[in-house]
C-alpha cells in the first residue's frame, strides 16, 4: 500500500482531467494518474497502455511522469510520437493495446494541461474518473515493474486517414493553430491532390497566432482571409489536440458543425440508407429533419463527447456529432472523434455531391439562430434552475423535450437551456426561421432565468 495522493477539487472533471500547471496540475499528479490507471487496467487483466502528448511545453515532463506511474503500476508503456489525441486513440486501436493515455490540454490555454484517457477500446469519464481519484487518494495501488517501448504510428495513422479518400482535387487551406496536429497536417496535404495552403502549421505550445478552437469565430478571421484571398475552394481548422473541427466554405462563410454533419450524414446514409444518426440537443432542428430526408433515423442525445460515443458504440451507429466540433464515424471508423479524418470525410463527401461547399451550404435551410449563450451560475445552482424551468414548463404544457436540460420547441422554432457538465455556467441556443421569431424566443428564454433568479446579460 503506498501513500495516497489527493488531486485539486477542480481538476478531476467529466470528460478528462485537466488544471493549470504549476498551480493545479504538476508531475506528481501525473504519476498518480499513471500508477491509479495503471492499477484499474491491470485489475482488467490488461497489461499495456500507449502514451501519446500534444505539443504544450509541459507535455514532455507530464508524459514522463505518468509512465513513471503506468510501469510502477507493472504496466507496460508504449509511448508513441507527438501528435494529435485522435492519434494516440488510433494507436491503442492499431497496436492492440489495453488502454490510452494522452497528455493534452486540448483547446485551452497554454498554461493548462491535462489528461484524456481509454480504457481497452473505449471512453474512460464521469464515474471512472471519480474512481480514479479515490483509489489515488486510498493509494491503493498495483505495484511491479513494467517496461517502456517507443512506437512510431504517425505514418501508419496517416496511411489509414488517406485510405478512405474518395474525393476529387480541391484547393484548400489548412490551419492546425500551432496545435498538436500541425506535423499529421503537412504530412496528409502532401499527399493529397491539388493546391494546399498550410498555415500555423509549426507545433508551438504558446499558440503565437490564435487560440486553438476553431468553434469560436474570432479564431477562424487568419484561415476566411486566407481562403478568399488565394481564391480556395474552402477552408479547414483544428482544435489544439485535433479533435474539433472548424470549417469555411470558398466564400469565406462559416460552416457549422451541426450544418458540417449534414453534409456527412447525407454521404453517409447514402451507403448506409435507414441507419440512425445522433446529435446532440444543442444542434439544429434542420439537421434533425434533413437526416430523416436523407433516409435516416435521427437521434437527439446528451452533449458530451464521451456520452455520444458510448450512445453511438450502443446503438451501432455509423455517425454522430456535437456542436462542439466533435464529429464520429464508426462508418468505415473507429468511431472516435477524429478531426483530421473529418477533413477527409468532409472532401469525399463535397466531391459525391457534385457541387462546391458554397453551393451545398446555398442548398441547406437557412435558419437564424443564437451562438451558444452562456451565464455564470453558481456550481451548486445550475442544476437546480434548470429542473426549476422545466418543471415550471411542463405545467404550463410546453413542448418540452429534457433528455439532457430542457428544450422548447414553439410555433417560432425553440430554444434550449442546459447546465455545463465542466463549468459553473448555463448554456443557452435559440434557432428560428426568421429574425422577429428569434426575438421572441430569446424574450421567452430570459423570462424563464429572470423568473428563476438567474441575472442574464442582454442577448
Amino acid at each position: 500500500m503506498a501513500g495516497g495522493h489527493k488531486f485539486h477539487s477542480t481538476v478531476l472533471r467529466e470528460y478528462d482531467i485537466r488544471g493549470i500547471v504549476g498551480k493545479t496540475l504538476s508531475t506528481d499528479d501525473a504519476r498518480a494518474v499513471g500508477r491509479a490507471f495503471g492499477t484499474l487496467v491491470a485489475a482488467k487483466g490488461g497489461r499495456r497502455v500507449a502514451l501519446g502528448f500534444d505539443g504544450r511545453l509541459s507535455s514532455p515532463s507530464l508524459a514522463g511522469a505518468v509512465a513513471e506511474g503506468l510501469m510502477a503500476a507493472g504496466i507496460d508503456v508504449m509511448r508513441i510520437e507527438r501528435g494529435p489525441t485522435p492519434m494516440l486513440y488510433f494507436a491503442v486501436h492499431e497496436l492492440d493495446a489495453d488502454g490510452g493515455i494522452q497528455i493534452t490540454g486540448s483547446h485551452n490555454p497554454p498554461d493548462y494541461n491535462g489528461f484524456k484517457l481509454m480504457m481497452g477500446k473505449k471512453g474512460f469519464f464521469g464515474a471512472d474518473i471519480q474512481k480514479l481519484g479515490k483509489l489515488a487518494a486510498d493509494g491503493a495501488y498495483a505495484t511491479g515493474k513494467g517496461a517502456s517501448s517507443d512506437h512510431r504510428v504517425s505514418e501508419r495513422y496517416v496511411d489509414r486517414l488517406l485510405k478512405d479518400y474518395g474525393g476529387q482535387s480541391f484547393d484548400a487551406a489548412w490551419d492546425s493553430g500551432n496545435g498538436a496536429a500541425g506535423e499529421i497536417m503537412v504530412a496528409l496535404t502532401k499527399r493529397l491532390p491539388g493546391r494546399h495552403v498550410l498555415m500555423y502549421e509549426t507545433v508551438d505550445g504558446t499558440f503565437p497566432n490564435h487560440h486553438p478552437d476553431p468553434t469560436v469565430a474570432e479564431n477562424l478571421t487568419d484561415l476566411i482571409a486566407t481562403v478568399r484571398r488565394e481564391k480556395l475552394d474552402l477552408g479547414i481548422g483544428f482544435d489544439g489536440d485535433g479533435d474539433r473541427i472548424g470549417v469555411v466554405d470558398g466564400q469565406g462563410r462559416i460552416i457549422w458543425a451541426d450544418q458540417i454533419m449534414m453534409v456527412l450524414a447525407a454521404d453517409v446514409l447514402r451507403e448506409r440508407p435507414g441507419a440512425t444518426i445522433i446529435a446532440d440537443v444543442k444542434s439544429s432542428q434542420a439537421l434533425f429533419e434533413e437526416i430523416g430526408r436523407a433516409g435516416g433515423k435521427p437521434l437527439m442525445w446528451k452533449t458530451g463527447h464521451s456520452l455520444i460515443k458510448d450512445k453511438m458504440a450502443e446503438l451501432k451507429s455509423p455517425f454522430a456529432g456535437e456542436m462542439s466540433g466533435h464529429i464520429f464515424l464508426a462508418d468505415r471508423w473507429y468511431g472516435f472523434d477524429d478531426a483530421l479524418y473529418v477533413a477527409i470525410r468532409l472532401l469525399t463527401a463535397v466531391a459525391h455531391s457534385g457541387k462546391s461547399l458554397a453551393q451545398i451550404r446555398d442548398s441547406l435551410p437557412q435558419m437564424v439562430n443564437t451562438p451558444e449563450l452562456r451565464f455564470p451560475c453558481a456550481e451548486e445552482r445550475k442544476f437546480a434552475v434548470v429542473a426549476e424551468i422545466a418543471k415550471r414548463l411542463k405545467a404550463a404544457g410546453a413542448d418540452l423535450i429534457d433528455i439532457d436540460g430542457a428544450r422548447v420547441n414553439t410555433p417560432d422554432g425553440w430554444w434550449l437551456l442546459r447546465a455545463s457538465n465542466t463549468q459553473d455556467v448555463l448554456v443557452a441556443r435559440c434557432e428560428s426561421t426568421s429574425e422577429a421569431g428569434l426575438g421572441r424566443l430569446k424574450s421567452a428564454l430570459l423570462d424563464e432565468l429572470d423568473r428563476s433568479g438567474v441575472a442574464a446579460p442582454k442577448i
